[in-house]
C-alpha cells in the first residue's frame, strides 16, 4: 500500500524534543491530556468497568469487559521487539508509543500495552521506559513512581512467602514434633541449603544479593544464607503476566516452589499455607491500568518483568482487553528478538493461545554501528564521538545483527517490519544502507521519526505495519512441551541465538536431569535468562558471533508461572546501581508539588 512521508507539524517550543528533556515535554503535554472518563467513553466502556485512580489513571475491570465483549472479533495483534541493543536502549517503548500515535493519525482505533517500569532502572540508568520525545506514555510521574501499586502488591505477596518459609524453619528448629502439633504445624524438613526463593526489593541493590539472615538469638529466626532479587524478577510478577483470571492466579500462586525438603521434594506456598494470603495481596493488581499517549490514544500498563531475567511481557489480560476494544492492539516485548520476542513467541502466545499478525523490529543507526565495530557506549558517560559521524561501513557490518533477528521472526511464521528509529543525527546514506540490506532479507522497512514528530513522524511505519497485518502468516511455536528440556534449550540456543551448542555446569546438569525425570516439571515451558547485550551469554560480543557455545550455570523452577528458567552466563537477578544514577537528578518543586528530572 502507498505510504505517506512524515510531516513536520508546527509545535510549541516546549514540545521540541531536541531542546527539552522528556520530563518537561511530558509535563507540557499533560496540560491537555484526556481524563480517564473521556478515554473510557471513546473506548465504549460501561461505567462500572472503569475504576479511576484520580482523573488521569484508572484500572479496568477486565472480567466485566471480556465477558461483555466475549463474542466481539479480536483486533489485529502486533508485537514490538528490537535488534540487540546498546546499553543505552534503542527505543522500543518510544516506537510502541509512536506507532500507536501514527495509527491514531490514520484514524484507526488502536490500543498499546506496555509493562510497568521497575523502580530499579527508573532510579538508575535506563529510566522509566515511558517512551521519549513526542512519543511518550503520560502522565509520567505516576507511571514512573509506583502507578496504582501493582509492584508493591507483588513485593508484599512474594516476601510474605519468605516470611512463611523462614518462620516455619525457625519453629521447626526450636520445637519437637509434639510441640509443632500443638501449634497445628506439620514438620516440612526444609533444607536450608536448598531454598529456591530470595527476598525482593524494587531497586538495584547489589549489596543485598547475598546476605546472612537470622543473626542473633533463638527468637531472631533461623540463621542461613539468603539474599535479594529485584522485584520484577519475582515469580509472582511472572504469574501476573501470564494469569488468565483470579482462579488461574490463585492456582498458580499455590504451585510456587519456595524450597526443597531434605529428600529433595518441593515445598510450595500451598505447603506453607500462605498461597491464599499471597493471592489476597494481588486481587486488585490483576486489573490492568489505563493511561494514554501524548496524543491521547489509550495505553494499557500491566505487569513489568524484565526480559533478560524474566518473561519480559506485559500481561495476557491486558492483551485480551486491548484485542476486544480496538482495531489494532500493539504489545511490546523486552529487549531484542532473541530474548523478548522469543518469550512472546514461545511463552506468551503458548499460554494465551493468541496469534500475532506482525512483529516490528526496532533498529537504530547507533546500535548498528555498535555491532559493526564502533566503540561500545557506556551508560552515564557521553556517547563516543564516532556515533555522530557518518560511517556506512560500520552500519553495513552491523546489519548482520538486524538480519539475524529478522530471520528469528520469520522462523515464527510472522511478517516482520523493520522500524528504523531515526535520530536526527542519522545520515541518508546510513539509512539507505539499512533499508537495502533489510529488504533483501525479506522484511518491510519503514523510517520513523516519532521521537521528534510524534504520530506525524510514524505514518510510514503505521502504513507498513497495517500492510503486514493484512498478509497471511503461518505462526508456529518453536517446540512442543513434550520436547525434553535440554533439547528445548539446544533449539533456542541454536535457532535463536546462533550457538553451536550448549554446555552445563555440574549443578545445572543435575537439575536438568531431575526436571526431565519429573512428570510434572518436564512439561513446563522454558524461560531463558541471558544478557540482552549480545546474542551470546557474553555481553561484550557484538554482531552475530560464530563458533561459541551457551553455558547454562543454573536452572530455576517457576512451577506457578509454568516454566523452568535456565540461567546462562554470569547474569544476576539483582542488578547494580551505577556511579551516576538517575535519582541524583530527580527532585520535587515544592511550590507546585511536581516531580522533576524523571525520564
Amino acid at each position: 500500500m502507498a505510504t505517506r512521508k512524515a510531516v513536520k507539524t508546527k509545535r510549541p517550543a516546549a514540545l521540541d524534543p531536541t531542546k527539552n528533556p522528556d520530563w518537561k515535554i511530558a509535563q507540557e503535554a499533560e496540560k491537555t491530556m484526556k481524563t480517564v472518563y473521556q478515554l473510557a467513553e471513546e473506548l465504549g466502556l460501561d461505567k462500572e468497568e472503569l475504576l479511576p485512580h484520580g482523573h488521569y489513571v484508572a484500572k479496568l475491570d477486565f472480567n466485566k469487559i471480556t465477558q461483555r465483549l466475549s463474542k466481539a472479533p479480536d483486533a489485529k495483534y502486533i508485537d514490538v521487539t528490537a535488534i540487540t541493543p546498546t546499553p543505552l536502549g534503542e527505543g522500543k517503548s518510544t516506537t510502541t508509543m509512536g506507532l500507536t500515535q501514527g495509527m491514531g493519525r490514520r484514524g484507526k482505533k488502536v490500543i498499546a500495552a506496555i509493562r510497568q517500569p521497575s523502580g530499579g532502572p527508573t532510579m538508575n540508568i535506563k529510566g522509566s521506559a515511558a517512551g521519549g520525545g513526542l512519543s511518550q506514555c503520560v502522565p509520567l510521574t505516576p507511571f514512573s513512581l509506583g502507578l496504582t501499586g501493582d509492584i508493591n502488591a507483588i513485593m508484599n505477596a512474594h516476601n510474605l512467602a519468605m516470611v512463611a518459609l523462614t518462620s516455619r524453619m525457625q519453629h521447626e528448629f526450636n520445637y519437637d514434633d509434639q510441640q509443632l502439633a500443638k501449634r497445628s504445624l506439620k514438620r516440612l524438613n526444609i533444607d536450608p541449603r536448598n531454598v529456591e526463593m530470595k527476598w525482593i526489593i524494587d531497586f538495584c541493590a547489589q549489596s543485598l544479593r547475598d546476605i546472612i539472615i537470622g543473626i542473633g538469638g533463638k527468637q531472631d529466626g533461623f540463621m542461613m544464607n539468603s539474599g535479594f532479587a529485584i522485584a520484577v524478577s519475582s515469580e509472582v510478577m511472572a504469574i501476573l503476566a501470564v494469569a488468565k483470571d483470579l482462579k488461574d492466579m490463585r492456582e498458580r500462586i499455590g504451585k510456587i516452589v519456595v524450597a526443597y525438603d531434605k529428600k529433595g521434594t518441593p515445598v510450595t506456598t500451598e505447603d506453607l499455607e500462605v498461597a491464599g494470603a499471597m493471592t489476597a495481596w494481588m486481587v486488585e493488581a490483576l486489573n490492568p491500568n489505563l493511561m494514554q499517549t501524548i496524543e491521547g490514544q489509550p495505553v494499557l500498563v500491566h505487569a513489568g518483568p524484565f526480559a533478560n531475567i524474566a518473561i519480559g511481557q506485559s500481561s495476557i489480560i491486558a492483551d485480551r482487553v486491548g484485542l476486544k476494544l480496538a482495531d489494532y492492539h500493539i504489545t511490546e516485548s523486552g529487549f531484542g528478538a532473541d530474548i523478548g520476542f522469543e518469550k512472546f513467541w514461545n511463552l506468551k502466545c503458548r499460554f494465551s493461545g493468541l496469534k500475532p499478525h506482525a512483529a516490528v523490529i526496532v533498529a537504530t543507526i547507533r546500535a548498528l554501528k555498535c555491532h559493526g565495530g564502533a566503540p561500545i557506549p557506556v551508560p552515564g558517560k557521553p556517547v563516543p564521538a564516532e556515533y555522530g559521524k557518518e560511517n556506512v561501513g560500520w552500519v553495513e557490518a552491523g546489519t548482520v545483527n538486524l538480519i539475524h533477528h529478522i530471520n528469528t521472526v520469520k522462523k515464527a511464521g510472522i511478517n516482520p517490519v523493520v522500524c528504523i528509529n531515526a535520530f536526527y543525527s542519522d545520515t541518508p546514506n546510513e539509512i539507505k544502507a539499512v533499508m537495502r540490506l533489510a529488504e533483501s532479507a525479506g522484511a518491510r522497512v519503514a523510517v520513523s521519526k516519532h521521537w521528534q514528530y510524534g504520530g506525524d513522524g510514524a505514518l510510514e511505519l503505521a502504513d507498513a505495519v497495517m500492510d503486514a497485518c493484512n498478509e497471511p502468516n503461518n505462526f508456529k511455536l518453536l517446540y512442543k512441551l513434550e520436547t525434553p528440556l535440554r533439547e528445548r534449550i539446544d533449539l533456542i540456543a541454536k535457532e535463536v541465538y546462533g550457538a553451536d551448542g550448549v554446555d552445563y555446569t555440574a549443578e545445572a546438569l543435575n537439575k536438568a536431569k531431575r526436571i526431565e525425570g519429573d512428570p510434572k516439571l518436564s512439561k513446563l515451558a522454558t524461560c531463558m535468562v541471558k544478557t540482552h547485550l549480545s546474542l551470546t551469554d557474553n555481553p561484550n560480543l557484538k554482531g552475530v558471533p560464530k563458533g561459541w557455545r551457551l553455558l547454562i550455570r543454573d536452572i530455576l523452577t517457576y512451577g506457578g508461572a509454568g516454566f523452568v528458567v535456565p540461567v546462562a552466563g554470569a547474569i544476576k537477578l539483582m542488578p547494580g546501581t551505577s556511579s551516576d544514577p538517575a535519582y541524583r537528578r530527580v527532585d520535587v518543586d515544592v511550590k507546585t508539588s511536581r516531580v522533576t528530572g524523571l525520564f
